[in-house]
């Protein structure tokens, strides 16, 4: 067995030669895990089609993985001749995790907060494949941290896709609100949350003639309107992934919108989107 690559029964995690359709990661995690590598192929590609994350793990494990019959990997053959150098490795690390993440279209710097993990991905492989050179000499020990930690930085990479995807702004908060003004003047003009449910009871609210708006977005959760009976409704609803219920108007799926344009002297302009989740809105009585 390699000094530097897990051991599972006498299997190395390695990169297939026989069963590769691109660099063979997908078919040596399939012989090590005894999985068939279709099952890794599928999930690179919906990763990859939601917000890039495949390719940037795909790649990651290409560089940490051997070839089969090599003793070292692209990263392990860098990381010995430059041992004492480390900085230029590390920078070209974080560089490329920059550089995945705006070619694959995942917001890196001004939307959502995915690009905090994906800096955090990128440390984790460059000291999962450090530990793999410089790691501890127990190889049963030194195998079970390069999984563990294998696992860790998929699990942080997923999280960057999640957040990415569904442009979802942690600083926004992560809460259960409800907004229940006395009158239109308690009522803000504009609401956001990140992760969470806005729900807005308006039932109590004497509207004035002509229009009151109210701009809401909830990154992932749920936005929950209720409006008196007599106040009539334009609104705008989008949903990137989830439903939409405006009066009893329905719509459910990837990138779905609805509409209602109401007229009245009392009107509430509506203008509502989530990233992942739910709209709805719904006369009540008082």
């Amino acid at each position: 067995m390699s000094e530097h690559t897990t051991d599972r029964g006498g299997i190395r995690l390695e990169r297939s030669r026989s069963d590769r359709m691109l660099a063979g990661v997908a078919g040596g995690l399939g012989a090590y895990f005894e999985l068939h590598p279709a099952v890794f192929r599928v999930a690179f590609v919906v990763l990859t089609l939601m917000g890039g994350a495949g390719l940037l793990i795909y790649l990651a494990a290409a560089l940490v993985m051997p070839d089969e019959g090599k003793e070292d990997s692209f990263a392990t053959a860098a990381l010995r001749r430059r041992r004492h150098r480390p900085w230029l490795l590390i920078a070209l690390g974080l560089l490329s995790v920059f550089v995945l993440a705006v070619l694959s279209e995942v917001p890196v710097w001004s939307e959502g907060d995915a690009w905090l993990f994906l800096l955090v991905a990128g440390a984790l492989v460059i000291g999962l494949t450090w530990y793999a050179v410089a790691g501890a000499r127990s190889g049963w020990l030194r195998g079970l941290g390069i999984v563990v930690a294998s696992l860790v930085v998929l699990l942080v990479v997923l999280v960057a896709a999640f957040l990415a995807t569904f442009d979802v702004h942690l600083g926004d908060g992560i809460d259960q609100r409800t907004v229940a003004p006395a009158g239109v003047d308690d009522l803000r003009g504009r609401y956001e949350l990140g992760i969470g449910e806005l729900v807005f009871d308006l039932r109590s609210v004497a509207f004035p003639r002509g229009e009151t708006t109210l701009d809401v977005r909830v990154d992932a959760g749920r936005i929950y309107v209720l409006l008196p009976e007599e106040v009539t409704l334009r609104a705008v609803a989008e949903a990137k992934l989830g439903e939409i219920d405006l009066l009893g108007w329905h719509v459910e799926g990837w990138e779905v919108d609805q509409q209602v344009d109401e007229t009245g002297t009392r009107l509430l302009v509506l203008d509502a989107s989530v990233g992942i989740g739910e709209i709805e809105v719904e006369r009540g009585l008082r």
